[in-house]
């Protein structure tokens, strides 16, 4: 159940139990390699705990969009868990060798942690989109989740210098959970610089999940999801704003993972001989 925890005690804590030297590295990043029930024991663990975790993700196009923003890169990788939210980067490291178990959708942790939460009597506070969005988005979720305890609501239009009052408003809500739907990289950065001043317990950007659930955009099928076309089910309902742009980043990720594989495969052939060893 939600506690009345003292101001002192809300304090940033780690990342809920994951060992650094875990991480697997490929194309200039480093991913937690979590399957999405280990990543939800590790959410409850932060809130049981008191010991805050902060929640990036990784698609292809943001692996992409990483190489040129430096900001960006750092608001991603400093996180307490970074995510594969995207089937390309789970394969991309099978093939390059650093694998991991399954892709872990923003838009599925947070489902998966909202039937938690209501169980627990967690207080969720859901933050971004339009402010007609987000009130389908709250009335959707008390839909299908009656007994949760939401916390707060805030529309995701906000200037930097609002930053600071948003996160105190989070903060005074006595926020447990927070769901940050709001785009890149705007959500990176805010949990960067205010998710230890909100004082929840676990921060996740959840991009355009709001929209999924007050109904403004269809999620691709199961079908499309697993067969890693969930990018261009996006497309074919927005081609004009989002066509070129997945493309582009969609066509540097496959030539990235291709020359790391060469690399990898040259690696494996040419190999350096042991000090003292005689030539053939």
């Amino acid at each position: 159940m939600t506690r009345d925890v003292p101001d002192s005690d809300r304090t940033r804590g780690g990342a809920g139990g994951r060992r650094p030297g875990d991480r697997r590295e490929f194309l200039g990043v480093h991913l937690d390699p979590l399957t999405i029930d280990e990543t939800v024991a590790a959410c409850v663990k932060a809130v049981e705990e008191r010991s805050p975790v902060t929640i990036g993700v990784l698609n292809a196009a943001k692996i992409v969009r990483l190489r040129g923003d430096a900001d960006l890169r750092g608001a991603v990788l400093d996180c307490d868990l970074v995510l594969a939210d995207g089937q390309s980067v789970v394969w991309a490291s099978r093939l390059l060798r650093a694998p991991l178990p399954e892709r872990v959708a923003g838009i599925d942790l947070m489902l998966a942690l909202l039937p938690e939460a209501e169980r627990r009597g967690d207080r969720v506070f859901f933050f971004g989109a339009r402010a007609e969005v987000l009130e389908r988005t709250v009335a959707e979720v008390r839909r299908r989740f009656p007994g949760l305890v939401v916390a707060g609501s805030r529309h995701g239009y906000f200037s930097t210098a609002e930053a600071p009052a948003i996160a105190d408003e989070i903060r005074e809500a006595r926020t447990d959970l927070l769901f940050i739907g709001v785009s890149s990289p705007m959500k990176e950065l805010f949990i960067r610089d205010w998710a230890a001043r909100t004082g929840a317990y676990v921060a996740h950007g959840v991009g355009g999940t709001f929209d999924v659930l007050a109904g403004e955009v269809r999620r691709a099928p199961v079908w499309w999801q697993r067969h890693g076309l969930e990018w261009l089910y996006r497309v074919i309902q927005e081609p004009l704003r989002l066509g070129p742009r997945y493309f582009t980043t969609n066509f540097t990720f496959v030539a990235l993972v291709g020359l790391a594989a060469v690399r990898e495969n040259l690696r494996g052939i040419v190999r350096p001989r042991p000090p003292g060893a005689k030539s053939p």
